[in-house]
């Protein structure tokens, strides 16, 4: 069987980006709807270092709720970098004031949603 790639156009990528966007902005304005529309059902956040901890979507639609994010946004800098897109996923870098994120994505029936996301603060 031949492999088949899924072609992707530039729509994509700005789909993408703006996910990405959703989810920081949506962290940083404590905008549930915008992280709800970023994150994939079975979203799993993970914070670099000897233990992983670990975030699922209803936790950070708990803390996006609570305005955690707020504090965070004095500086909303945002470089959102596609490293990679290839068919139905992506692979991101978001540099920001207070993080470093690599974001994994993928286009689900309901649009470009992040899977996977792996952080450190800067």
């Amino acid at each position: 069987m031949e492999a088949v790639e899924s072609p992707t156009t530039s729509s994509d990528a700005a789909a993408v980006v703006a996910a990405a966007l959703d989810y920081f902005e949506g962290w940083f304005d404590g905008d549930e709807a915008r992280m709800e529309r970023a994150l994939h059902p079975n979203f799993v956040k993970r914070r670099a270092g000897d233990e992983l901890g670990i975030t699922t979507k209803e936790r950070m639609l708990e803390l996006t709720r609570g305005g955690d994010g707020k504090e965070d946004a004095a500086d909303r800098t945002l470089d959102v970098e596609v490293e990679d897109l290839y068919g139905d996923i992506a692979s991101v870098t978001v540099r920001s004031a207070v993080y470093r994120e690599y974001l994994h994505l993928v286009r689900t029936s309901a649009g470009w949603k992040i899977a996977n996301a792996l952080w450190r603060p800067t």
